[in-house]
């Protein structure tokens, strides 16, 4: 399956929907090995994609939430149908934006979500304060967005 289009057209959310799918059907297949500690291996692979918008998506002037990198993601089916395995590769992370933001747009959202004090202790750790203001590589742009 591939997934294509324009800025703001829906093509990460159409990709969680996908893995979800696939996840879905794969389940039925057999009861799935859950590990306690981790979810099954379905759990797992949805699970991965807040982590990879946290790390590569950002506001920009189209998308409050636009992936700004690619994203290749295999599944692997075992015989009888079950998901066996997954591997997520990236690509073309925009890293200019880093160091540089338009007005209107914003820097990747784990800078923002560090600062947003939901881990007091992880402030603490890297001795980090929690205004974004003090920090010009994510203050050139806007700090806040209101949908996230």
């Amino acid at each position: 399956v591939l997934i294509t289009g324009e800025s703001g057209a829906g093509k990460t959310v159409n990709t969680k929907r996908v893995i979800q799918y696939f996840a879905s059907i794969a389940a039925v297949g057999g009861a799935s090995k859950k590990d306690s500690s981790k979810g099954t291996l379905e759990d797992q692979i949805i699970q991965a994609n807040p982590a990879l918008e946290a790390f590569g998506n950002a506001k920009t002037l189209r998308n409050d939430n636009s992936s700004r990198f690619g994203k290749f993601i295999r599944i692997h089916f075992g015989t009888s149908g079950k998901l066996s395995s997954a591997d997520i590769e990236t690509y073309l992370l925009e890293k200019s934006r880093v160091t540089f933001q338009l007005k209107a747009e914003r820097n990747y959202h784990i800078f923002y979500q560090i600062l947003s004090n939901q881990k007091p202790e992880l402030l603490d750790m890297l001795l980090i304060t929690n205004n974004p203001y003090d920090y010009s590589y994510i203050s050139q742009g806007e700090v806040t967005v209101a949908s996230i």
